[in-house]
């Protein structure tokens, strides 16, 4: 079976203890990989200001999964997320192979030029 690739948003509600948070996060990691995923990378943003309030919370736990998986998974995923109570907001979607090479140029600073690159490159 082919693998493709997906990143996948969910944010949390804020009222959640850390330890709870990452109990929350790791069962989804565990669904990805028990399914035949692989995660590719992962970005825990922290709890962030939300662009309007969602379930009268004006804050959420931010944390992005990038990871290659059988397309049967994201049903299977978005499912649990649905299910669980402590997912404000999810996303998931698939990537093309100019997104895969955009994520992991940015996973290796390619666009965190410092003023001084930029002033080299004029």
């Amino acid at each position: 079976m082919e693998l493709k690739n997906y990143e996948s948003v969910i944010i949390l509600t804020p009222v959640l203890s850390e330890k709870q948070m990452q109990e929350a996060i790791a069962s989804f990691r565990e669904l990805i990989t028990e399914h035949g995923g692989k995660i590719v990378r992962e970005e825990n943003w922290g709890l962030t200001k939300l662009a309007y309030p969602i379930a009268k919370k004006s804050t959420g736990f931010y944390h992005i999964f990038e990871f290659q998986a059988p397309g049967t998974i994201v049903s299977k995923l978005e499912l649990a997320y649905r299910r669980d109570e402590q997912v404000l907001r999810y996303l998931t979607i698939a990537l093309d192979k100019h997104a895969v090479l955009y994520n992991e140029r940015k996973s290796k600073g390619a666009f965190n030029k410092s003023k001084e690159s930029k002033e080299a490159t004029v």
